[in-house]
């Protein structure tokens, strides 16, 4: 393989995406192991003929100084034993004597004249040792000179033959050293390539994992190393694959997150626009109509008087309904849409629900506290919506379901969130809070998660009651994501305590 990848998820479509590095290049792991064993080998045989000739240097001297010491001995003995017989008796025993191994023998009168030199060597005649090994291995030479009545006897010591037999010996341990390289190279070679045969099936499998088919699998390769290498891959291959389709499979949910949190967004916008629709219809529509009513029927009550007592009764009645009617218009139009929301501001507007709520309730005691929400106008629509409705909803349950004597109402804002905690020291929620049927928390939760907010549900740290808490992101810019955008990934809820996301 010439490249090597790492995989990444393209952020804009559900593909891996391969990231290319070039591969280093160089031999192979056969060469690499081939030359590396020929390189051990090579050194070991260098080392065995180095060995090889230092022995021979030593051999050498040894036999040189042996036999020049034993010759110069023998011939000083016999050349007295020849002094009364005068030089030529001596003359005719070296002639007979001859060649002496690894000695040059020289007999000269007292005047200079050569009476009598051996005889060149028989042995190995006419070949030498090159000089390069001669002088590796020639010893320093030994002479004797034996002086004569009437003349001298010269013996010197003469290695050449010596060096030749350490030469051939050489030369039969270079060539036997040569061939076993030789063969176990080859040998090593071809076991290498045995061993290694497995590699192309890999590199195989691997390109084909490279170019994108994760469902590539090695066949059982022979070989424990090889093997255990094969699995790896097929395990690498798994782990890939399985990773691909986790972000194939987590794509496909972020994406039906988003268009599930973009459905909602829309649809509470939609909810939102109907409700102001509607409170204005009743504000202005209907509580005229009402009011038009209520009027009709007392102008009708008066008329009459005592003249027809049953209709005047029937007029004052329609009166008394239209007014409560009226008033309970009145209470329905700030639930729809607080005003007070889009005119003052979230702070104002919390206030007048604390208060409305306090007015219905003089028995529960409810506190209000506000930090950070002096310009409470100034806040995005979104969250400030979802954090008056979560105010809302949670004071409604509290009122109407858990018993409670006392409310906590707490909302913080910072430049990046807004943060809003209820707290009541009711009963909780009852058992079966969680059944089909209960909307409010549960669309409360939606609502949040579809701004990237989190609600959280539980019990009040302090024990008893219940403690619900909702956090929305302030720093996006709203102004330039209406309703219905695309949003992040957040899921925005963290249930905890019960893991409660349903109103009671």
């Amino acid at each position: 393989m010439n490249d090597e990848i790492s995989l990444a998820m393209d952020e804009d479509e559900a593909r891996p995406v391969a990231v290319r590095t070039r591969a280093p290049r160089g031999l192979g792991l056969r060469w690499q192991i081939h030359l590396i064993v020929a390189a051990l080998m090579g050194l070991f045989v260098a080392a065995v003929i180095a060995l090889q000739i230092d022995a021979t240097r030593r051999s050498v001297r040894e036999e040189i100084v042996a036999a020049n010491r034993v010759a110069g001995q023998l011939l000083q003995r016999v050349g007295w034993i020849y002094t009364n017989a005068g030089p030529e008796a001596l003359v005719g025993f070296l002639q007979q004597l001859g060649r002496v191994r690894a000695n040059d023998i020289r007999l000269e009168s007292d005047d200079g004249r050569s009476l009598f030199v051996s005889p060149p060597p028989t042995y190995k005649q006419g070949r030498d040792a090159p000089a390069w090994y001669t002088d590796l291995v020639t010893p320093p030479l030994q002479r004797q000179v034996i002086q004569l009545p009437g003349g001298r006897l010269t013996v010197e010591a003469e290695p050449s033959r010596a060096i030749l037999d350490g030469w051939d010996d050489f030369v039969r341990l270079a060539g036997a050293g040569a061939t076993v390289l030789v063969l176990l190279n080859i040998g090593v070679f071809w076991l290498l390539g045995r061993a290694l045969r497995p590699l192309p099936t890999i590199v195989a499998g691997l390109s084909r994992l490279e170019k994108g088919d994760y469902a590539a699998r090695l066949p059982a390769l022979p070989g424990r190393d090889v093997g255990v290498i094969g699995q790896a891959v097929n395990q690498l291959a798994e782990a890939i694959e399985a990773e691909i389709q986790a972000r194939l499979r987590a794509y496909e949910a972020e994406r039906t997150l988003e268009e599930s949190r973009e459905f909602s967004r829309r649809l509470e916008a939609h909810t939102e626009a109907e409700r102001r629709a509607i409170a204005r219809e009743l504000h202005d529509e209907f509580a005229q109509s009402v009011t038009a009513i209520r009027t009709l029927a007392r102008t009708i009550h008066a008329r009459l008087g005592e003249r027809d007592a049953t209709a005047a009764q029937a007029a004052g009645m329609i009166a008394d309904e239209a007014a409560r009617l009226y008033e309970a218009m009145h209470g329905l139009i700030p639930r729809l849409a607080p005003p007070a929301l889009d005119d003052l501001g979230l702070a104002d507007a919390l206030t007048e629900l604390a208060d409305a709520s306090r007015s219905r309730f003089n028995d529960v005691g409810i506190d209000l506290a506000l930090s950070g929400l002096e310009q409470s106008r100034s806040l995005p629509a979104e969250p400030a919506r979802a954090a008056y409705r979560a105010a809302q909803e949670a004071l409604t349950n509290a009122l109407r379901h858990s018993g409670a004597s006392r409310i906590s109402l707490r909302a913080e804002a910072d430049p990046q969130s807004l943060r809003l905690t209820i707290d009541d020291n009711g009963r909780g929620l009852p058992e079966d809070w969680a059944r089909r049927g209960h909307y409010g928390l549960r669309g409360l939760r939606e609502r949040v998660a579809a701004l990237e907010g989190r609600l959280t549900l539980g019990e009040r740290p302090e024990g008893g009651g219940t403690r619900i808490e909702a956090w929305l992101p302030l720093e996006r810019d709203w102004s330039r994501r209406p309703p219905g955008s695309r949003a992040g990934t957040n899921d925005g809820t963290d249930d905890t305590a019960a893991g409660r996301e349903t109103s009671r």
